[in-house]
């Protein structure tokens, strides 16, 4: 079993490890048993990390307390290599060497598996952010069902060689911010970014992705993101409401990410729409739409020829991504479970400092509360046959005949009409306001202009 030196700065790196959805730090003291449960979880979710050999950061003294020899590990490692049931395939393990004070630490490197584990207990576990989570039954079902998924991020690219991504300005970047002092090519091939195909090892799916200088051209599918500035509410729009040619972004994962919330502000800034002549500015809190449109980007699927699209109407913003919920995700528990159709991806960008995707499995959670706080309702959230739909809608928690009345109230000798509600609230619900209005008429806090007016035509005002 290999053992080799710390690299420059990794035991700085390893005590400063947050443990997460990927990371867990044991102590040298931990029961075989315990650690397996760990074990197990990572290989039943989205792979990770273990080092054992680590004490927690609350422990007094040297926090690395390793083995003193190799062979103190063997009943660790008999114990997840040979009463793991089935046993997991292609972990790697190590030891890093820290000297005679401070002992051996043993790095287990393990994927996710396209099998279902269990401990020698016969309990099986997989990892909910920070810890384990136990699971039985139907769930047990429902993750062997999932694990059965095609995992696209791992196919071999043809028309890329490894020199390619070894000589990416994103990729060079990428090992500068991780600090990795590892050869490209074996760094690579440790995070499984290649993939073997005819006896030769080329960049895969996440790795061309997630490096390469413009995936969308070395990619068989549609990868990049469109972005349109739409002056309507209505899904059925024309091309003249279209505020000009749809942004079409392009490039690395990460740089894409960026540059289309880059766009989305710019267009944003300047987003305001006609409401009985004033014009009303479009807000949305930064946080919630950065966490949709990332979402979207680390969890569509990549074998589907459509690109993602960020639609931005005069009442809403839509984001929509390729592919339906990956395996046992639903509509129904989509804020409380967590599955990565993609894990190498939200992996490789979680590990950098700084990343895009801080909380694994958070994003529409903190959307959500990031709507909440300035007073928006959560998102919508629409799954079709080949995609997934968020819906951020500018409507605000407060009811309807609120909406009117603040309206009313803040533009002094004004008039408000049914599809001006509808627009300032993001309710496209005519029946809904109308009985808004009929609610504030019999309250005797509003009037009509003309009562007389036809139907489409009546506007509202405060009552004298």
């Amino acid at each position: 079993m290999e053992t080799r030196f710390p690299e420059q700065n990794e035991r700085d790196k390893i005590l400063n490890i947050r443990e997460d959805h990927f990371y867990d730090l044991k102590s040298a003291r931990i029961k075989p048993a315990t650690l397996q449960e760990a074990f197990v979880s990572f290989a039943n979710t989205d792979g990770g990390e273990l080092y054992v050999g680590v004490e927690d950061p609350d422990f007094l003294g040297e926090r690395i307390v390793g083995f003193r020899k190799q062979e103190d590990a063997n009943d660790i490692i008999h114990t997840i290599l040979e009463e793991t049931e089935p046993s997991v395939e292609n972990i790697e393990i190590e030891f890093i060497d820290f000297g005679t004070e401070r002992g051996l630490v043993l790095h287990i490197s393990i994927p996710k598996s396209p099998k279902v584990h269990y401990t020698t207990q016969k309990k099986c576990y997989t990892r909910v952010n920070a810890r384990k989570k136990e699971i039985k039954g139907d769930r047990i079902l429902a993750l062997s069902y999932s694990k059965g998924s095609y995992s696209y991020e791992k196919q071999a690219v043809d028309n890329l060689e490894i020199e390619d991504i070894v000589d990416s300005i994103h990729f060079n970047s990428y090992l500068n911010r991780v600090e990795s002092t590892l050869e490209p090519v074996i760094f690579l091939r440790k995070q499984r970014l290649l993939t073997k195909k005819e006896g030769e090892n080329l960049p895969n799916v996440g790795c061309t992705l997630l490096f390469d200088e413009e995936p969308q051209a070395s990619l068989d599918t549609r990868c990049a993101i469109k972005i349109y500035r739409l002056r309507t509410t209505s899904s059925e729009y024309k091309r003249e409401q279209l505020e000009e040619r749809p942004h079409t972004i392009k490039g690395p994962l990460e740089k894409m990410i960026q540059d289309s919330l880059n766009k989305v502000d710019q267009i944003l800034a300047n987003a305001s729409y006609n409401v009985s002549g004033k014009l009303e500015k479009l807000n949305y809190p930064t946080e919630a739409i950065k966490e949709i449109i990332v979402n979207a980007v680390i969890h569509r699927d990549y074998s589907l020829n459509d690109d993602i699209h960020i639609k931005i109407y005069d009442n809403r913003i839509e984001v929509f991504s390729p592919g339906k919920l990956p395996g046992f995700m639903t509509i129904e528990n989509i804020y409380d479970e967590r599955y990565s159709r993609n894990p190498n991806i939200v992996r490789m960008l979680h590990n950098l400092p700084n990343p895009v995707n801080h909380d694994i499995g958070e994003g529409l959670n903190t959307a959500k509360n990031e709507l909440r706080k300035v007073g928006l309702v959560e998102p919508d959230i629409i799954e079709s046959e080949n995609g997934l739909k968020v819906i951020i809608k500018h409507e605000k928690l407060a009811v309807l005949e609120d909406i009117i009345l603040e309206y009313l109230q803040s533009n002094p000798g004004s008039l408000i009409a049914n599809r001006d509600v509808r627009k300032i609230s993001g309710e496209n619900d005519v029946n809904k306001v109308k009985k808004a209005f009929q609610k504030l008429r019999s309250s005797g806090l509003i009037e009509p202009e003309n009562a007389k007016a036809r139907t489409f035509d009546f506007k509202y005002k405060l009552k004298n």
